[in-house]
């Protein structure tokens, strides 16, 4: 049933304050998924402080122009759905990334991420930028691979005065 014209202005507006309001955006065609694993992706997203919302592209268009962001979602030939992101790409991507591969392997559907917006620089992020990003390790991990890159050199050194320490006879001699 087609939308009335108080329900598309509705709808632009909704977008608009949704966009404002976040720091990214990620579009996903959700092409045969069921309502019940949409649901699940909505509900782990809400835990998170995100939202996912299906908005016609041609509205969606506008209310990135009225958001200031030049991104014309009407070129996506496939349906689309927009996950608003309050936090930056990384804080979510994983989860979505994981959620689609989950779809996939159930044979549940197809679920793709086509790519994004980065709110705060105003730029589209390509699928393949979405899911490298996706498939990094989370910061905490970084940090400490790089705690442990820091001190590795520290540690191999005190072990090999430690041996040397232990051995004085061999020293002298």
């Amino acid at each position: 049933m087609p939308l009335t014209k108080q329900q598309k202005t509705e709808q632009v507006k909704l977008g608009a304050d949704k966009i404002k309001s976040s720091q990214s955006l990620i579009f996903a065609d959700f092409n045969k998924v069921s309502v019940e694993n949409v649901k699940k992706l909505r509900k782990e997203l809400k835990a998170q402080g995100s939202d996912f919302k299906v908005i016609k592209k041609r509205l969606l268009k506008i209310a990135l122009k009225d958001a200031g962001l030049e991104f014309d979602p009407v070129q996506i030939k496939t349906q689309v759905g927009t996950i608003f992101i309050p936090k930056e790409l990384s804080s979510l991507a994983s989860a979505i990334y994981k959620f689609s591969k989950e779809i996939e392997k159930g044979k549940k559907g197809e679920f793709k991420i086509l790519g994004g917006v980065d709110v705060v620089e105003k730029r589209f992020v390509d699928a393949n930028e979405v899911i490298a990003i996706a498939k990094l390790p989370s910061r905490e991990v970084l940090l400490a691979q790089i705690a442990m890159l820091l001190t590795m050199p520290l540690k191999q050194l005190m072990q090999v005065l430690n041996e040397k320490a232990k051995q004085p006879e061999a020293a002298a001699k």
